[in-house]
């Protein structure tokens, strides 16, 4: 479960930021999990909550985007969800290895206090 090693880490960045601000807890933290990131978002909730124990980030709500999966055909150059394993361009039928979005695991921002 590498979660608690992304909450952990999470926390971290969080830390780092309250003392570069002078702020003494974390309300709550909003990141964005691709759909191909291989995060379960379940996981990361239940690692943020029990990894952030004893920390600023104690009692902080996280907040998950999902960002779905979505690839670009090399060959007519449409944009499209990808439903499979095998990134298929739904017009052409061409397999393709453009990656759009769906493997970001980002912290978008927090609230402090």
């Amino acid at each position: 479960m590498h979660e608690v090693t992304i909450a952990q880490g999470l926390i971290k960045m969080l830390e780092e930021e309250t003392k570069k601000h002078g702020a003494s807890r974390i309300k709550e933290v909003n990141v964005k999990v691709g759909e191909l990131s291989n995060c379960v978002p379940d996981a990361l909730l239940f690692a943020f909550e029990t990894s952030t124990v004893g920390t600023v980030a104690e009692g902080a709500k996280l907040h998950i985007e999902h960002v779905p999966a979505r690839g670009r055909c090399d060959n007519c150059d449409l944009e499209f969800n990808v439903e499979s394993a095998i990134f298929l361009c739904p017009r052409c039928n061409q397999i393709t290895s453009e990656i759009v979005s769906g493997k970001e695991l980002d912290l978008i921002d927090f609230e402090a206090e």
